[in-house]
């Protein structure tokens, strides 16, 4: 009977530990988000430029559009630490939707090169999306493979000029 009353303690002394440690994880992340700006921001807007993961989709309530990165078609950057004859290019997919439009794929690269219709900016609904950032970077070891589904971008949103529309004179 003894040892049945220790056992039970014990147990109920362990159960009791690990709540604690689970409420001090808890409080610990609280605010280390709090104390940490850039955790909490790290896909919001930030010197005009807005940052998605892979997958994500934001509703811009300021364009009236609906932003999603799709992924990345492709990627030939020249990886870290080889030396390439081409610096190469990466391509995501940027699916963006106005509230009163379809849906459409927009292909921004990393770099203009109108020789392989790589651009780094794009129209859609009045506004020229531009791809400022794209990361990361391949490594020697690893490859471009080796980032499907990890890749985050930056682009901007900007009014496109209206002084260059050709009906105007």
């Amino acid at each position: 009977m003894f040892h049945k009353v220790i056992i039970l303690s014990l147990g109920i002394f362990a159960l009791t530990g690990c709540d604690a440690q689970k409420k001090s994880k808890i409080n610990t992340k609280a605010s280390e988000m709090q104390t940490n700006p850039r955790a909490t921001n790290s896909n919001n807007q930030k010197d005009g430029v807005l940052y998605l993961s892979e997958g994500e989709n934001k509703f811009l309530r300021e364009y009236q559009m609906n932003v999603t990165f799709k992924g990345v078609s492709e990627d030939s950057r020249c990886p870290e630490g080889v030396n390439c004859i081409w610096a190469g290019a990466a391509l995501a997919q940027v699916e963006v939707m106005g509230t009163s439009t379809r849906p459409m794929t927009l292909n921004l690269a990393s770099i203009d090169y109108p020789g392989r219709n790589y651009r780094q900016s794009a129209e859609f609904n009045g506004y020229i999306i531009t791809l400022q950032d794209i990361t990361p970077y391949p490594k020697q070891q690893d490859g471009a493979k080796a980032l499907a589904g990890k890749y985050k971008i930056g682009i901007t949103i900007k009014k496109a000029d209206q002084s260059t529309d050709s009906t105007k004179k």
